[in-house]
């Protein structure tokens, strides 16, 4: 496909953009517009700050678009927009050609992911009137997952609760693990069909995943993206029977519940920060809170890395992706602590030095291969909007 995709990734208050030079594989240009329907909204667009109130996402759109006019490049290069959408449930595990239909489908999926799938479908919406000549695709953040065979995703459930109600093991920050993982494979030098991997993707939040041949086999986040491991402010995994606990002995109702432990718990929680620079600080300075909060982060990394290294049965890479994962030597260096005996190994030195790309930060020679690899979500969301429409 040539030309350029502009994919959008539409939030509740936000529009997060890229535009994507499929000859190249590039961005040329991109923004983002935050605080849409507050007071006071901001829009930056390669660094040009502008601050106006913009009250729903239509608004923010073409505000989008005049900054494009006005700063540039024009738009009469784009071919294609392809939006990003959280959660594609059991019938999306592939790309789609947006149409009315479509559209109605992410909607009924919409219980499933109340905060993330209806300002994605908004932004659809709004994004086909502004660019009505121009096909749309829709790349699921659960897609990558659909590979997962049935004994992994399969909750021991009433049978009724699987099949009425979706209820099953999804999977989150699948486009960025399809790129992650298939650059790994490119990095070894390697076809990404024989390649067996365990991606870290770290950030705010965080999951793992069991890749087998370029496909997903596991992943640690489940029907949502609170399963797994510590996040900023996620839980991760906790007992199920905690909500009925905290309801009798605290009168807490389940709302309050999912609310705590989607925003008040992981780090945040634990040492009342959610940033890693921050809670390193405080573990640095003697706040033993900080440094339990990092044991257990770690340790579950660790736990994680275990069982997907026995589901996979061998692997060749471990790779680290996402903002902490990244940019984060210490937060690497704990997650590979004690797995010597697995073949996974870190080399202090490549570990610590400072770098933007893909790299290996494993010892010659290391039975397992550790990589950093950043990530580039809206680049796999252009090449998957491309495909589709090529196969289409």
């Amino acid at each position: 496909m040539s030309g350029q995709v502009l994919v959008l990734n539409t939030g509740s208050s936000s529009i997060k953009y890229r535009l994507i030079d499929m000859g190249t594989r590039r961005a040329v240009a991109g923004g983002l517009i935050e605080r849409i329907g507050e007071d006071e909204s901001v829009l930056t667009h390669d660094g040009v700050r502008t601050e106006r109130r913009v009250a729903d996402h239509e608004e923010g759109l073409k505000a989008v678009l005049a900054a494009f006019a006005e700063h540039g490049p024009p738009l009469d290069g784009v071919t294609a927009v392809g939006h990003r959408v959280v959660h594609g449930g059991s019938r999306f595990v592939t790309p789609v050609l947006i149409d009315d239909e479509v559209e109605r489908a992410i909607e009924e999926i919409a219980p499933l992911a109340p905060l993330h799938n209806p300002a994605n479908l908004e932004g659809i919406r709004v994004a086909r009137r502004a660019f009505p000549g121009l096909p749309h695709v829709a790349v699921f953040d659960t897609a990558f997952h659909g590979t997962i065979p049935p004994h992994a995703h399969t909750y021991a459930v009433p049978r009724e609760w699987t099949r009425k109600l979706g209820v099953r093991r999804y999977g989150f920050h699948g486009t960025s693990t399809a790129y992650v993982s298939r650059r790994a494979a490119a990095l070894l030098g390697r076809p990404y069909d024989e390649v067996n991997s365990i991606v870290l993707h770290l950030g705010n939040g965080a999951s793992a995943t069991a890749v087998r041949s370029g496909r997903s086999v596991d992943t640690s986040m489940g029907i949502t993206p609170l399963a797994g491991l510590v996040m900023g402010t996620r839980s991760g995994d906790v007992d199920p029977a905690l909500g009925a606990y905290l309801g009798r002995v605290a009168g807490m109702d389940l709302a309050g519940v999912d609310t705590a432990l989607n925003k008040e718990s992981g780090l945040l929680g634990m040492c009342g920060a959610n940033d890693m620079r921050e809670v390193w600080r405080l573990a640095d300075s003697g706040d033993e809170d900080a440094r339990l909060a990092l044991d257990v982060y770690g340790y579950r990394v660790r736990a994680y890395i275990g069982a997907y290294y026995a589901a996979l049965g061998h692997v060749d890479a471990l790779v680290f992706t996402g903002g902490v994962g990244e940019n984060s030597p210490r937060v690497r260096a704990l997650a590979a602590t004690g797995l010597t005996r697995l073949g996974i190994e870190i080399d202090p030195d490549r570990n610590a030095a400072e770098s933007a790309e893909a790299r290996v930060i494993s010892p010659e020679g290391a039975e397992v291969t550790v990589l950093v690899v950043p990530t580039n979500e809206e680049l796999e969301i252009a090449e998957q909007t491309a495909a589709c429409l090529g196969d289409a």
